[in-house]
């Protein structure tokens, strides 16, 4: 067990958790297309954070066209190149799954004010 732990502490990104659930974020993910290799962005809004560790993930949400789309990325994954935070969100819970059922402006997320940790 020791064994498997030391192994994930290597492949562990440091300063990888600089947003919060709430945040409006860019991915910028690594993809693959035969033998080429580009990076596409993907800005939406986090919507939850799970597991620890190495496992961890984060749920981001965007409308593309008028329909929802999430999608889930590993946090340590060599394709995750970078999460930039575009704006912060000032939330009170841990889980934002209610904004599936908004639309248009009530699936906001308020804006933080800077200096501010919330409420």
């Amino acid at each position: 067990m020791d064994l498997i732990k030391a192994i994930e502490q290597e492949q562990i990104k440091q300063d990888a958790e600089n947003f919060h659930v709430g945040d409006t974020v860019k991915v910028y993910f690594k993809i693959v297309e035969g033998t080429t290799e580009r990076v596409q962005p993907y800005e939406g809004v986090v919507i939850a954070k799970n597991n620890s560790g190495i496992r961890r993930t984060f749920v981001v949400r965007k409308i593309s066209y008028g329909v929802g789309v999430e999608r889930i990325f590993p946090l340590h994954s060599p394709r995750v190149e970078k999460v930039e935070v575009v704006r912060r969100g000032r939330v009170r819970r841990a889980k934002l799954y209610y904004l599936r059922d908004k639309v248009g402006k009530g699936a906001k997320v308020p804006e933080q004010i800077r200096g501010h940790k919330g409420i």
